[in-house]
């Protein structure tokens, strides 16, 4: 069978079984993911061994972010499996009742939540993206089905046969969570064609994914571009907050699209307190690139290029920057942001409601780290991606942007004039 016919069998595998976990009771579907929780962590040697065998087969040219986030630990196994524990005791998004009224002419309206459909969910490098993406597929009652990255494939390979096993133990259809048994690029250019069959497209993943599913697909996508996320320093930020905030934001995890690529300096903020921060970047092991009043405040800052400041580093890398005020600032974001996440750091509160309103990104903070945009920081219980366009999901994809609705009308033999 050549992957085309492969492709397709899966897919419509995969949505002949929708109506029936559509229309599964939350029980049976919270089963599904504590039996595939039970079965990762009763598998947990054979999904590192699977991860070892990815990461031997990387090049040396991989850099040390992308090999980071293809790693599985002890922890990072545990914490996959918790990770389905917490979707399932969510509240199910199914079935919920929106909102009802009667119409003018006597009948009943209820609009009430339901399933996507069959979705398809494209990913590169971290392997814990299958159990999340299904999980929360599952619990909304979607179908779907995983791509995952070539380089680490044993890894989510591993980790879905897992997922089926929870969903057999539940009497769930195995095909209710479909993985592309394929390495080969073709098997993506295959997915993108089934607009008959799959009903929303995530992609997770860099700019050339996006870039790729966005031109050969007429599917809806929920699209998460780049990462470009800015830190902004107000002129009335209290200084160790700032310093604390943004070393977290740019330097917990530098691999994530949460992460703070650019910094932003208030050109009112005091010269001594710029400085304390962007020492504190370096000591931190941020290389800063910064413009020409950046380069005073340390010597250790390089002179920022223009593309510095549209780039995601996904490294220990900073751009640096100063800008005239909240306005200078939100300016800034338009120009060179990917709509993500952005945070202002300031003591004064009309600042920092001017940045929320005025910065169109998908997530506004104010004196919090970056690295918050996340699901299961926001309660979600995990997510799929970020999405950072404007129809129907927008910043952490979890259960809430995985349903839509339908309205339900009751009459008593209505008829229209």
């Amino acid at each position: 069978m050549d992957i085309k016919e492969q492709v397709r069998e899966l897919a419509a595998a995969a949505k002949n079984a929708f109506p029936v976990l559509a229309a599964a009771p939350r029980a049976q579907k919270d089963a599904a993911l504590n039996f595939a929780a039970e079965e990762i962590l009763k598998n947990k040697q054979k999904i590192l061994e699977a991860n070892e065998r990815d990461l031997k087969s990387l090049t040396c040219s991989v850099p040390a972010p992308a090999r980071e986030r293809m790693t599985l630990t002890d922890t990072r196994v545990d914490a996959m499996a918790d990770g389905l524990k917490q979707i399932a005791a969510l509240e199910d998004p199914v079935g919920k009742i929106l909102k009802s009224w009667t119409a003018p002419a006597g009948f009943k309206i209820e609009k009430a939540s339901v399933p996507l459909g069959l979705l398809c969910v494209i990913y590169e490098s971290r392997p814990n993206v299958t159990a999340d993406a299904a999980a929360l597929c599952i619990k909304s009652g979607n179908t779907v089905i995983l791509r995952g990255g070539a380089d680490a494939f044993n890894s989510s390979y591993a980790i879905w046969q897992c997922l089926r096993e929870g969903l057999k133990k539940a009497g769930l259809p195995p095909e209710c969570a479909q993985m592309v048994p394929s390495k080969s690029r073709d098997a993506v250019g295959e997915l993108l064609k089934l607009d008959g069959l799959i009903d929303v497209i995530i992609p997770r993943g860099g700019k050339n994914l996006i870039e790729r599913v966005s031109a050969e697909t007429r599917i809806p996508t929920f699209k998460h571009l780049n990462g470009i996320c800015h830190t902004f320093v107000e002129k009335n930020a209290d200084i160790d907050m700032a310093a604390k905030v943004v070393v977290n934001a740019k330097m917990r995890r530098v691999s994530i699209c949460g992460a703070t690529e650019t910094m932003l300096l208030d050109k009112t903020l005091p010269a001594g307190g710029a400085k304390k921060i962007v020492a504190a970047l370096i000591s931190a092991g941020c290389e800063v690139r910064g413009d020409a009043f950046v380069q005073t405040l340390n010597s250790e800052v390089k002179p920022a290029a223009e593309q510095d400041f549209g780039a995601e580093f996904l490294d220990a890398v900073i751009s640096a920057k100063q800008v005239d005020g909240v306005k200078g600032a939100a300016e800034h974001i338009a120009k060179y942001g990917s709509s993500h996440t952005e945070s202002i750091i300031t003591g004064d509160a009309a600042a920092a409601e001017e940045f929320l309103n005025s910065v169109d990104s998908a997530v506004v903070m104010h004196n919090a780290s970056t690295q918050f945009c996340d699901g299961g920081e926001f309660g979600f219980g995990g997510e799929i991606g970020i999405a950072t366009g404007r129809l129907h999901a927008r910043g952490p994809v979890a259960l809430e942007q995985l349903v839509t609705f339908k309205y339900k009308v009751k009459g008593n033999g209505h008829t229209r004039k």
